[in-house]
């Protein structure tokens, strides 16, 4: 697409699932990636196969919980390429389960990674987006940040918080004439690792269900980030919600 020709796209949670089908997608049509995500490995295939191509990407090990690894991803950006032009904050857990459970460990790693890591991102990038007068903030909820389900209490919050956090960047934005645009993404039942990281066995269980029943390629997410990327610089679409047709979320 010709917005999206020559963009330089960081990505969090790039080595899999959403991500990673978003990078090949960018990749396609011409944008320059800077991936980040905790496995290298990984990465380092995403980012070989782009090479292949002939695409521009590079990749540092980033854990978004870590304010300084958000900052140096787009330092790698300017370093290699010279620019920052747009950053998808991707990265996300959803190990579910019932509050009874009290799996407090891991309501604290999806408040550090769910909330935390979109506001590392958002401060590493957004004084580079506000010197320019440009830039665009795209961000995966879920639409369990639209609408709460039982046994998914701590991860609906976190993605709630997400969707708040995004709407006031976007109205924050238009109120300073940065010209920084947002997009929130709500997918439903999509292809990714999230559903591996359930460690309850009966909630792990009915989403395994769940997702086997309805899941669409992860494909279809990085189609609408290439969409939001590729509307004129005078246009933001600030929410999408996507998933399977036959799914009645």
């Amino acid at each position: 697409m010709k917005n999206i020709q020559g963009k330089v796209v960081i990505i969090t949670g790039a080595s899999s699932g959403i991500g990673e089908a978003t990078a090949y997608k960018l990749a396609e049509q011409g944008a320059k990636l800077v991936l980040g995500a905790r496995r290298e490995e990984k990465l380092k295939v995403i980012a070989n196969n782009i090479l292949a191509k002939g695409g521009e990407a590079v990749y540092r090990v980033t854990d978004v919980v870590k304010a300084e690894d958000n900052t140096a991803l787009v330092a790698l950006a300017k370093s290699t390429f010279g620019k920052v032009d747009a950053i998808f904050l991707n990265a996300g857990l959803m190990p579910n389960s019932p509050f009874s459970a009290l799996e407090t460990d891991n309501w604290n790693a999806m408040v550090d990674v769910n909330i935390k890591g979109v506001l590392n991102g958002i401060a590493a990038v957004l004084p580079t987006f506000e010197a320019q007068k440009s830039g665009h903030i795209i961000c995966t909820s879920s639409v369990a940040g639209l609408k709460v389900y039982p046994g998914g209490g701590v991860y609906c919050g976190t993605k709630w918080a997400v969707k708040a956090i995004m709407e006031a960047l976007r109205m924050e934005s238009a109120q300073a004439g940065t010209h920084i645009r947002t997009a929130t993404i709500y997918p439903a039942a999509v292809q990714s690792e999230l559903v591996a990281g359930i460690s309850n066995e009966a909630t792990s269980s009915a989403y395994r269900q769940l997702y086997d029943t309805y899941e669409i390629p992860a494909e279809r997410v990085a189609n609408v980030v290439a969409f939001a990327l590729a509307q004129p610089d005078d246009t933001t679409i600030s929410e999408f919600t996507i998933g399977p047709t036959t799914q009645p979320w």
